[in-house]
């Protein structure tokens, strides 16, 4: 079944700590996922940074909004445990705690004057997600768009400036030294299917060869891959890589792993990734720190 919403979590989290005894949000988002048998890969999606489980999230969100409204508390790092006003809470058994129900705490309802524009946001969306989800799907509406801006200024620039962009790319990814010694052999004509050169290591003890396709839409087939590998072999070198604007065949997909030269396969997508994520070509707008609270300051010896 779907991974539940933290507003579907409110219930079944409160229920959990009617014991009055501590519970862990580790224990927490056990509880909740086998309450809603969720299968090991459901339990395992992350959000889109990658920091953090979406149900691990979802159940901090939930038992976040049920703090304050005063139905939990924390009593430590990590730790939490039901207050006399969730105990009476459990006693009307009400057949479901959300956002509009716990709207009758006023504690409640000052935090959400406080947090107006994120939650209108939130709820506008069926307080399906967290605030953390809304903040990172918007990173990613953001990122993907950068991405195919990237392409597109990429497509329009010459062969030259593509390939000595694909060599400050990989220099910013740790190899060679500096873009001024790490690559050779740019822009060579006649140079048998070989565009340039760089460095393994700052040492130069290997060399990775390269070819630069700086191609509009038509995919790279296997022909061209099986060209660059017989260049490779020319010149006796055993690691290449291969970027593109656009993409590659399956069939030169296929092919890579059934050859004993290493060759890396780089197409126009994880390229712009690979450029934001090394801030080649891109600048930042805006930075937004996200705090949030260390428990561990406030616990006395």
């Amino acid at each position: 079944m779907p991974i539940p919403s933290y507003q579907d979590i409110m219930s079944p989290l409160l229920k959990l700590t009617a014991d009055g005894k501590e519970h862990s949000k580790d224990e927490a988002v056990e509880h909740i996922s086998g309450l809603f048998r969720l299968t090991e890969e459901e339990k395992q999606t992350l959000l889109p940074s990658g920091h953090q489980t979406v149900i691990g999230n979802r159940a901090g969100w939930a038992r976040t909004y049920l703090k304050m409204a005063g139905l939990l508390e924390y009593t430590k790092r990590g730790y939490f445990k039901i207050t006399d006003r969730g105990l009476d809470t459990l006693k009307e058994n009400p057949p479901r705690i959300d956002i509009k129900y716990l709207e009758q705490f006023p504690e409640f309802v000052e935090f959400r004057a406080k947090h107006r524009g994120d939650l209108e946001t939130e709820e506008g969306r069926g307080g399906l997600k967290t605030p953390e989800e809304l903040i990172e799907e918007g990173q990613r509406s953001i990122t993907e768009g950068l991405s195919q801006d990237l392409l597109t200024e990429l497509k329009k620039a010459s062969p030259m400036f593509f390939e000595r962009l694909v060599i400050e790319l990989l220099v910013k990814m740790g190899y060679g030294g500096s873009v001024k010694d790490a690559g050779e052999a740019i822009g060579r004509t006649g140079d048998g299917g070989i565009d340039g050169t760089i460095k393994e290591d700052k040492l130069g003890l290997d060399r990775v060869y390269i070819q630069a396709k700086r191609w509009e839409s038509n995919p790279v087939g296997r022909p061209e891959i099986q060209s660059f590998v017989g260049a490779l072999a020319a010149h006796k070198a055993t690691k290449g890589i291969f970027v593109t604007t656009s993409d590659f065949t399956r069939e030169a997909r296929d092919y890579v792993p059934k050859i004993s030269t290493n060759v890396v396969l780089i197409d126009g997508k994880r390229l712009a990734e690979l450029m934001i994520e090394h801030n080649i070509g891109v600048s930042t707008s805006r930075v937004v720190e996200i705090k949030k609270i260390d428990l561990d300051y406030f616990t006395e010896e």
